[in-house]
């Protein structure tokens, strides 16, 4: 009897260990290939803020080939790092994406020109040539160089080079003018011999045409189904931990980042730089969005000329429906 009792408490108590274990997975796929730009992810995969809230989550780099809406829509991923110009087209394209929570306060883009060009100005763009990031990155440039009424189409207006994700036409003189980021390539360009005072930038929020960046997105759907609404609550919140965590400890989550980096391309030194310029973007940040923030993304977008990004304003392109269950 005793002998029975206790094997039967011991395969309950086994099932309840078992049951324990189970946590909700949850597929992430960023915008981008492993670095410091998605360091709160991994800070809170690595020290266990995700475990803490029975989550089991997956981190999907991206790459130059990636589209994270694409993904999404297609069934890979059930949450999606983008930036909001992309996400905002691709709804109205018909892939009904929603922002659920906004760890980036401010944006990190800009263009960076060889000042030899003689460059001082947005005006002085006229007749030069400017390399731009596409695959949904093109937007806001597209809707600032609409806004200054200069022409993308060469002549009296741009000339627009198709940019790689490198500092290649700068370093070699194929373009006046580059897409660059504060935390990545435009520390390529110094490491690459050129000086802060050899050049000269335009950050997009110095310009007015700043766009929100690195949102959280998720389909409709997924806000339609209460345990996934349970299970996207959980991950903002152990996110925002990591995001937290990853500004006290920019080193540490530097190293976190690198450890996790498959290919290992990425550098200890530029990692450690990227962190630090990343923690000004996310600084202040609790995860909820700042709606007055993406009215000036709409009217951004919205001023397209005869070719804007998107052509109304969109409705139900995000929420605080997750953020709220957190206060």
């Amino acid at each position: 009897m005793r002998k029975t009792l206790a094997l039967t408490l011991g395969v309950a108590l086994s099932v309840m260990a078992g049951t324990a274990m189970a946590a909700d997975k949850l597929t992430l796929q960023l915008k981008w290939v492993t670095q410091a730009q998605f360091a709160g992810y991994y800070v809170a995969k690595d020290k266990g803020f995700y475990s803490e809230v029975d989550l089991d989550v997956e981190i999907k780099p991206g790459g130059p080939d990636i589209a994270p809406p694409q993904v999404i829509a297609g069934g890979g991923a059930d949450v999606v790092l983008d930036w909001m110009p992309s996400a905002l087209a691709t709804r109205e394209k018909g892939v009904p994406l929603v922002n659920i929570a906004q760890p980036f306060k401010r944006s990190g883009m800009m263009l960076t020109c060889r000042k030899e060009t003689g460059i001082t100005k947005p005006e002085d763009f006229k007749g030069k040539t400017l390399g731009v990031w596409f695959f949904g990155n093109e937007y806001p440039f597209l809707s600032w160089m609409s806004q200054l009424g200069i022409s993308t189409e060469g002549g009296d207006g741009v000339t627009v080079l198709k940019q790689g994700f490198n500092v290649d036409p700068l370093i070699q003189k194929q373009a006046d003018c580059i897409s660059t980021m504060t935390y990545n390539e435009y520390w390529q360009v110094i490491d690459a011999g050129i000086s802060a005072d050899q050049l000269v930038v335009f950050k997009y929020e110095d310009q007015g045409v700043a766009t929100l960046e690195d949102g959280i997105y998720v389909l409709e759907k997924s806000l339609e189904d209460p345990a996934m609404v349970d299970k996207l609550a959980r991950f903002v919140k152990a996110s925002m931990k990591g995001w937290d965590y990853a500004r006290t400890n920019p080193d540490e989550a530097a190293g976190i980042v690198l450890d996790n980096d498959a290919s290992g391309a990425q550098t200890e030194k530029h990692q450690k730089r990227m962190m630090g310029e990343i923690n000004k973007l996310t600084e202040g940040s609790d995860g909820t969005l700042d709606v007055a923030a993406a009215e000036r993304t709409v009217n951004t977008l919205l001023k397209g000329g005869s070719d804007p990004v998107i052509s109304k304003k969109p409705e139900g392109a995000w929420t605080s429906k997750i953020t709220d269950m957190l206060k």
